[in-house]
């Protein structure tokens, strides 16, 4: 693993920003696939929309992650809060201003909400996934020490490296990624089923939720906050409860208005 891919004069071109970009990127065009394969003309939207939410998903995630996981060295760093490619983004963060942005979006051009939510899910934790991978390749989001000859050792550039030092850690950022594309199947599998609208999003928001709150106690980058419990474990519990209520009302409330999958041509 290295930060760096080159540099132009004394400015790195970090592979943090590199992925995070194809993160967007791959995010997008999976999304315009499966909006085209669903047939109702959306994915002539998908790229405004992907710069709209991508800029609120950035901002929202520095935001996040600067006030909720790392205001102890920001408080001290004003002028550095928004140093983005230095990284330090929270997904959690990026993902609720992104929605919040896309609801707007979606609204403003009379596109039905929940229906287009559920096409574009899968495309959101695939996104999520090479996302992560940029949290590897900058070493950050990074795991506690195992206390065992066995985990990931970072380059001393790292972050990772000065809280730890050589010592092995867990891969929390790798297993968060292996466990985001194997929602994206699983999500891609619950698409193929009738279900009433709104049911993909929410599985979508409840899966996540359910990983994120298990991995975050392999994680060593920040510490509690309360209960014993982290803010994203927080976070998690308070979206996959919303996300479980949702998915009942909306089973209750559209079950007669099943969104059918994508028929064959």
């Amino acid at each position: 693993m290295h930060q760096y891919l080159a540099f132009i004069g004394d400015f790195p071109i970090r592979f943090y920003g590199i992925f995070f970009s194809l993160g967007i990127l791959s995010g997008c065009i999976t999304a315009y696939f499966l909006l085209k394969k669903d047939g109702r003309g959306w994915e002539e939207h998908i790229f405004d929309l992907g710069l709209t939410i991508a800029f609120s998903g950035i901002l929202g995630g520095r935001l996040w992650d600067v006030f909720f996981f790392d205001w102890d060295y920001y408080h001290d760093h004003l002028s550095e809060i928004f140093f983005v490619w230095q990284g330090g983004m929270s997904i959690q963060g990026g993902l609720i201003f992104a929605f919040a942005a896309a609801y707007i979006y979606l609204r403003r051009h009379h596109i039905p909400v929940l229906p287009f939510a559920d096409v574009v899910a899968p495309a959101i934790i695939l996104g999520q996934a090479v996302g992560r991978i940029a949290n590897f390749m900058n070493g950050d989001a990074f795991g506690h020490p195992t206390g065992e000859a066995f985990g990931l050792l970072y380059p001393h550039t790292t972050l990772a490296f000065r809280t730890y030092g050589a010592q092995p850690l867990w891969p929390a950022e790798v297993w968060e990624c292996q466990g985001d594309i194997l929602i994206f199947v699983a999500l891609l599998w619950l698409s193929c089923f009738r279900h009433a609208k709104g049911t993909v999003f929410c599985v979508y928001i409840m899966l996540y939720s359910l990983l994120r709150f298990f991995l975050e106690y392999l994680r060593g980058d920040y510490g509690t906050l309360l209960w014993g419990l982290k803010s994203a474990q927080l976070t998690s519990l308070g979206a996959f409860l919303l996300a479980a209520c949702a998915l009942l009302y909306f089973h209750f409330k559209y079950k007669e208005e099943t969104d059918d999958p994508p028929s064959e041509n």
